[in-house]
């Protein structure tokens, strides 16, 4: 609720601009004078004055200097009886938004309030919008990066040997792998070091969009080309010219979206939803599906024809679980690039959380991991990321080993098996009892007897 302070010296009138001003919605204030006025705007924040010219002990300029070195962004609508060309130049030098004078019209004031107020709430979305765009443009030129796209496993050397080879053609790229081992960001470093830098990289969720919606999100459409389009609008198509198109999820897009995505991909042009004009297109082809489009193919699900147009440069993205090795380097990155994007301390990553960390079987892949980070860093009550700190789901994964020989003795005793097992949680715990005792849910007392019997240390 926008704020306003009202400052008149007369009682009556001060009353009457409160009452008005509040049955519009608006919190609303008041003082007598200057130094009245001057505790209130230290004391809160206020949106606009509403300000009498001529007050006892200063005057209404004087009271919006100070109240400008207070709050630089506030506005002001000046009243006076004693209106001359001279004040009424020295406001809006100043930055004064409206002047009014005595008598005033009610119904004038309440007109002008609201320009004000429109004013300041479109000048606020304009710089939101700025700052969004600066946002996604730094996010753009951090993300993906061998700085961010991180490991050392042979699988992802594989990866960032073929995003090197791959980024200075146009060829289309197909990148596959489950949810959340960063696809969008493979696609994201193709984009920044290919010579189509400098052009826009535009992504599209396939699977977030129905079939009309999505075709019109790809090619655009024209005034009246079905009930709601009110005007024409390009398609990420055309706005992805000469530069990069990712499509995420392309495994979900619909028969008739994937005929007339073929067509673009053969001929670089198409036409608007509801259009006859042919557009040409300059534009470099990424997807990504966590589907096996192969199988989809055969299930004749997927055309044959686009699925070779899309996969002539594969990369398959591996699972995080096949990249254990990763995992504590990968944990300790995400780690620092969280506390910088929230301007935390660095943090560091305890042994005993590391070897939890390392030894969940991380379903949810990276995405999984950067969230679980995020949690510990919020949560955490010091100054590294300790074992107590990463939630139950990850200190209760805890999974039978097989022997090195990669078989199991039938023979096995149960006692062997326990025995194994509680080494597993005592090691994972890095030798926490009370840890280890809540990871196999048993009392305390029963973990000291089976240490003890089994010898464990």
């Amino acid at each position: 609720m926008p704020s306003v302070l009202v400052i008149e010296d007369q009682r009556s009138m001060r009353e009457g601009l409160a009452i008005t001003l509040e049955k519009m919605g608006l919190e609303t204030y008041t003082a007598q004078d200057g130094p009245g006025a001057l505790e209130l705007l230290h004391s809160r924040h206020f949106d606009l004055l509403v300000s009498d010219y001529k007050l006892p002990g200063m005057n209404g300029i004087e009271v919006f200097k100070e109240a400008r070195a207070v709050c630089p962004e506030i506005d002001v609508i000046f009243i006076t009886a004693y209106g001359t060309v001279d004040m009424a130049v020295e406001a809006m030098k100043l930055g004064a938004s409206e002047i009014l004078t005595k008598p005033i019209n009610l119904e004038e004031l309440m007109v002008r309030v609201e320009k004000v107020l429109t004013n300041r709430r479109n000048a606020a979305e304009r710089l939101r919008l700025v700052e969004e765009n600066e946002f996604l443009k730094s996010e753009v030129d951090e993300a993906g990066g061998f700085g961010e796209i991180v490991g050392e496993s042979m699988a992802m050397k594989l990866v960032f040997e073929t995003i090197q080879r791959v980024a200075s053609s146009d060829a289309s790229v197909l990148i596959t792998g489950e949810s959340g081992t960063g696809k969008e960001l493979v696609a994201r470093e193709i984009h920044r070091i290919s010579p189509r830098r400098g052009k826009p990289f535009i992504k599209v969720s396939c699977a977030a969009l129905s079939e009309g919606v999505l075709e019109s999100e790809l090619f655009g459409h024209e005034k009246g080309a079905f009930t709601g389009s009110v005007k024409s609008r390009k398609g990420r198509f055309e706005l992805a010219d000469g530069g990069t198109l990712f499509l995420d999820e392309i495994g979900d897009i619909s028969p008739v979206v994937q005929v007339k995505l073929l067509r673009v991909l053969q001929e670089r042009r198409f036409e608007r939803v509801g259009g006859e004009k042919t557009i040409s297109v300059n534009v470099r082809m990424i997807s990504a599906s966590n589907k096996d489009l192969k199988e989809e193919v055969s299930q004749g699900r997927f055309r044959e024809d686009l699925f070779y147009r899309l996969h002539v440069v594969p990369i398959e993205m591996p699972p995080l679980r096949e990249r254990e090795g990763d995992i504590g380097f990968l944990a300790c990155h995400l780690a620092d690039k969280i506390c910088r994007k929230m301007n935390l301390p660095p943090r560091t990553i305890e042994p005993g959380a590391l070897k939890i960390l390392t030894s969940y079987n991380w379903p949810g892949n990276v995405r999984e991991l950067e969230n679980v980070i995020e949690r510990a860093l919020v949560l955490g009550k010091s100054a590294t990321i300790t074992a107590e700190d990463l939630p139950p789901l990850v200190e209760r994964e805890l999974k039978f080993q097989l022997p090195p020989s990669g078989t199991v003795d039938l023979n096995m005793t149960l006692e062997t098996i326990e025995r194994r097992i509680i080494e597993q949680a005592f090691t994972k715990t890095g030798g926490n009892k009370t840890k280890t005792a809540s990871l196999l849910g048993i009392k305390t007392s029963v973990l000291y007897y089976k240490l003890e019997k089994y010898g464990i240390k």
